[in-house]
């Protein structure tokens, strides 16, 4: 830390790991003065807001089917569109749970998860990650890594099963293992009656309305597709693709998985949206440069 002289006002950097909280004397080279100094108090640690969940997904009509999900239940959101807001929001408003699409742009979900667990104010952060498999037939397994997050839930089940994930995080003690669930539907909000006791007061929602269908909409489309399918092939095969990025042969180790993608985006993509560029082949190479710098 540094410290002032009170007499010459030179400044003095002083060594934290010498320092007592009772105080440890020390003399300015300059004017010779003793200074006492003390070992400054540790800093209170933030605690985690037991009522406010993040979304953080690129689809916004996912993110309003979830916020309307979490409000019936009395939990407050807010929300993020990509990996660099989802991480600066959470370091600020420390909801208790993460919701995080696998496929963010910007920076990966299960990225997201990974340096918010290294960071000492958020380790304590409850992380879902929800992934879109562009095969559900073909992964009838859960993914070989899943970066420390606490749960995995498929898009498409979302409605089923999150809310016995996040509601389990409230309950459960730190080293309880997670339960298997049963998916079950949706019920109806019920109207409560104005004598019944209220739910936890919330923010108001951030409802985000889905932009009208144009040509940046299909871009983005196009873009989403491609992630979901990079991110499927990396999250199932994370030993043998990290190898293989390490190398620099992930486009050869992986060709029947990349050609079955690129058929797959080349089905759902339109002819006019891919000659404006080839967003699957950006997304692979941009994809594949960043995880090699954190390898």
């Amino acid at each position: 830390m540094v410290v002032i002289c009170p007499k010459c006002k030179i400044k003095l950097k002083v060594d934290d790991g010498k320092l007592t909280e009772a105080g440890s004397r020390f003399k300015c080279p300059k004017c010779s003065t003793v200074l006492l100094v003390k070992k400054p108090p540790p800093a209170q640690e933030k605690p985690m807001d037991n009522i406010k969940v993040l979304v953080a997904h690129s689809n916004p009509s996912i993110i309003n089917e979830i916020i309307s999900l979490l409000n019936q239940n009395g939990y407050g959101t807010i929300t993020a569109s990509d990996g660099i807001e989802a991480m600066v929001k959470a370091i600020k408003e420390l909801p208790f749970v993460a919701v995080i699409e696998v496929s963010l742009p910007k920076i990966y979900g299960f990225e997201v998860c990974k340096r918010l667990k290294a960071r000492p104010e958020t380790k304590g952060m409850k992380f879902i990650l929800i992934s879109s498999p562009y095969d559900k037939n073909r992964y009838r397994r859960e993914p070989e890594s899943l970066y420390d997050a606490d749960d995995y839930i498929e898009e498409h089940r979302v409605t089923g099963l999150l809310m016995d994930s996040i509601n389990a995080f409230r309950s459960k003690k730190p080293d309880e293992k997670k339960e298997e669930r049963v998916e079950k539907p949706a019920e109806a909000p019920v109207k409560e009656k104005t004598e019944q006791k209220t739910e936890p007061e919330t923010k108001p929602a951030e409802k985000i309305s889905a932009p009208p269908s144009s040509s940046d909409e299909k871009i983005e489309r196009a873009r989403r597709l491609a992630r979901t399918i990079v991110s499927d092939i990396y999250l199932y095969n994370t030993a043998k693709a990290d190898e293989s990025i390490r190398n620099n042969t992930f486009s050869s180790v992986f060709v029947p998985e990349i050609k079955e993608g690129l058929k797959l985006y080349e089905s759902r993509i339109a002819q006019e949206v891919r000659d404006k560029g080839d967003f699957f082949k950006e997304v692979l190479r941009g994809f594949l440069e960043n995880k090699k710098k954190s390898l």
